[in-house]
């Protein structure tokens, strides 16, 4: 049977670069790995025909050679003492363990013992997470708040150790206390958890009544977290040491606090800045005059609106917005001016508006220009 491209093995174009042979090398030998294809008989055929494509295209005078030859590059004799009659590699099972090295730790751990040191004796606890709701002004201002944290504590019972009436726990008899136990797979050997221990290397025979052999238990907890000035919606807060438990003594995991700030009735915030639309009357916006709006720390501030004055028009209080969350320049606050039509109107006020409308035929300049260049369009299409 002719053997396929190597390229076409490890699912890259022939012009691929190192880093792209190794990725696509890499995202093969994960697909067809017999562990995880024990159902599928040519799985180990193709993992072996994975590898041995790497080989080749990974050394650059091995890639050279197949790029101008192809696979006649490594029979006969061929290949600078790479190859072999048949196209088979040499090196054996060190090859193996060097090609793979990299990618086993992906998959399950260290590979053949590397990294020593035994089984995990005391399993860190779990990291956690809290959503936390809080108002625009507390995001202004900051504040100390109090949460309720169901979680996993130390059991006092066995002062975490899993174990009944002071007694400790034993070593594994089938991992040996290393917390992984060793299984041949065809050529090569790979290290799983041990499911005696499930990895911690002990076994506790007279197990703690309270937390049945944990070392934890379930418990709500209260705490005091600081939310500094500055927070939105995103924002996480770690809380070192403060999520669950470890198993049997191990370390407790870390509790992420995150930010979800309200919408606020008369701000809107875009980082540090804030909008706030106000309506004006359509006199004040003609002839000008002052307004009142609230800031967001609870106070006042005066701007001055200048005669003729549309919708949409912003005006500037400057460090008026939001603190920076890591220092920084105070944000700002923008007024966005909403020009209001008067509505219910009286007699009297619908003659005085009619008279008005009379006598300002040259008072709206965005009018007139608008319907001048209508009427240009018009003219267009009709030539």
């Amino acid at each position: 049977m002719a053997k396929r491209d190597y390229y076409e093995v490890l699912g890259v174009t022939k012009g691929a670069s190192a880093d792209e042979i190794k990725k696509g090398y890499r995202r093969k030998a994960k697909e067809l790995h017999p562990d995880r294809n024990a159902d599928n008989p040519e799985a180990e055929n193709q993992f072996k025909e994975a590898n041995e494509a790497y080989e080749v295209l990974k050394d650059a005078d091995k890639k050279a050679a197949y790029d101008r030859f192809g696979h006649a590059a490594f029979e006969g004799g061929m290949g600078g003492g790479g190859g072999h009659p048949g196209g088979g590699f040499g090196g054996g099972q060190q090859d193996f363990t060097d090609a793979f090295s990299d990618m086993f730790g992906d998959l399950f751990g260290d590979f053949g013992g590397r990294g020593g040191g035994g089984g995990r004796r005391a399993a860190r606890g779990s990291d956690l997470r809290y959503n936390l709701r809080i108002d625009l002004e507390d995001a202004f201002a900051g504040l100390q708040k109090s949460i309720n944290v169901p979680t996993s504590v130390s059991c006092g019972s066995c002062s975490g150790t899993g174990a009944e009436g002071g007694s400790e726990p034993s070593t594994c008899p089938t991992c040996s206390g290393m917390g992984k136990v060793r299984a041949q797979q065809g050529f090569f050997t790979v290290e799983r958890t041990c499911p005696t221990c499930s990895g911690l290397g002990q076994i506790i025979k007279d197990p703690c009544k309270t937390c049945s052999g944990a070392g934890r238990v379930e418990k709500d907890r209260a705490l005091s977290v600081n939310i500094p000035a500055g927070v939105e919606t995103g924002t996480r807060i770690r809380l070192a040491g403060e999520g669950e438990a470890g198993m049997r003594g191990g370390p407790s995991g870390d509790l992420y606090i995150f930010i979800e700030v309200k919408e606020h009735k008369l701000f809107e915030r875009d980082g540090t800045n804030l909008f706030c639309r106000v309506p004006v009357s359509m006199g004040t916006a003609a002839l000008g005059g002052s307004i009142e709006v609230p800031t967001i720390d609870g106070g006042r501030g005066r701007v001055q609106i200048p005669a003729g004055s549309q919708s949409g028009r912003q005006m500037r209080l400057r460090s008026k917005g939001m603190p920076a969350l890591r220092g920084g320049p105070t944000g700002d606050m923008f007024i966005e001016l909403a020009v209001e039509t008067p509505v219910n109107l009286t007699s009297r006020q619908k003659e005085l508006l009619r008279e008005f409308e009379d006598l300002s035929e040259e008072n709206n300049p965005e009018s007139t220009s608008f319907f001048s260049s209508v009427k240009s369009f018009w003219d267009s299409m009709k030539g």
